[in-house]
């Protein structure tokens, strides 16, 4: 039996015996007492490479991004966010439910930026009729989009000139750093340190093309860190022998940051062979993420070709486009078994 090719997300990826062994071995203390040394070591590590004061270890990135929103605003204030932004679109609402802090979501341009225009209008007066405008949240990479590097500085420097905090979805921070190190000739590690330098804080995802099987990392000044841990504590994302799955964070740091370049390239592998069906329309992919949409007679087969893909041991989602995602889990065999079946179903 041919095994499972699993596109889903980056998100399956299962942990490497390196990375079980790196696990198991790890040194353990009570992250709550702040005394786990596995723990502390990854923070420490990354918030020095992202060139950050301070960093801290939390289960997901959702809660993440919802101790960030709430260490830079208060109740009745508001932070400026894109429509199809990780923390807007797909985290609950938290930051409103949790925090009451209003989110002012804006339109993406086609490559995943928010226009300058629209965030300078999207800031309100200082007058009581209002919530407060602090913060504005990217997201980078978005939809397996590469924000460009001089957009993220002037929006940023906008957003500072305007007296608003900085904040950064990074779940595919090191992803943004390899498509942009193709264009730069720099390090990934240099890049990832270019990005993160333009915002207050950022969020890094642990467990998705890194490998990690859980957690992210938040970093930022001591001063946010230290709000952030309290709002960690209420959320309850305190948790004790944690440096177990520390360990793995700082091993993906070490050995998998490298190797999101393959993932890049069998993403490419798919978008070109698929590049000549009929019935099928798609954007080059910048990273690991392919969207693909069914065009023409094909229009509304998604869900018959998720199933047909299923039964072949080809699984994809297409919660609002068909996405494909590769990530160390798949290799060159699992795509071209991907492009046969797609093709298959379209041309039978």
């Amino acid at each position: 039996m041919k095994p499972i090719v699993d596109l889903r997300s980056d998100t399956v990826t299962q942990p490497t015996a390196d990375m079980r062994n790196a696990m198991a071995s790890a040194p353990l203390g009570d992250d709550v007492f702040g005394d786990d040394p596995s723990v502390n070591a990854l923070q420490e590590k990354i918030s020095a490479l992202l060139g950050f004061e301070a960093a801290l270890f939390v289960p997901t990135g959702t809660q993440s991004n919802l101790c960030a929103i709430l260490s830079h605003c208060q109740r009745g204030d508001e932070y400026i966010v894109g429509q199809f932004a990780h923390c807007y679109r797909w985290e609950g609402g938290g930051a409103a439910v949790f925090g009451s802090v209003q989110p002012q979501p804006l339109q993406h341009q086609a490559d995943g930026t928010l226009r300058l225009e629209d965030i300078e209008a999207a800031i309100k007066p200082d007058d009581a009729h209002f919530a407060r405008t602090r913060l504005l949240a990217l997201e980078n990479t978005l939809g397996g989009k590469l924000l460009p590097f001089e957009y993220l500085q002037h929006a940023t420097q906008l957003a500072k000139s305007k007296g608003l905090s900085t904040h950064l979805d990074g779940a595919r921070l090191f992803n943004a750093a390899t498509a942009q190190a193709t264009v730069t000739g720099a390090d990934v590690r240099e890049e990832a340190r270019r990005i993160a330098g333009c915002f207050d804080s950022v969020s890094v995802c642990l467990s998705k093309g890194l490998g990690a099987p859980v957690g992210s990392v938040l970093c930022g000044s001591r001063t946010f860190v230290a709000s952030a841990h309290r709002i960690r504590k209420m959320a309850g994302g305190g948790m004790r022998q944690a440096g177990v799955l520390a360990a793995a964070g700082t091993y993906a740091l070490d050995y998998h940051v490298d190797r999101l370049a393959q993932d890049h390239a069998l993403a490419r592998r798919l978008a070109e062979g698929l590049a000549e069906v009929p019935g099928l329309q798609m954007e080059a992919p910048q990273t690991n993420i392919l969207f693909v949409d069914l065009v023409g007679s094909a229009k509304e087969r998604s869900a018959e070709l998720l199933q047909y893909l299923k039964t072949h041991g080809i699984l994809a989602t297409g919660l609002y486009r068909l996405r494909f995602v590769t990530h160390l889990d798949v290799d060159a065999v699992g795509i071209d078994r991907a492009i046969a079946a797609i093709t298959g179903f379209l041309k039978a």
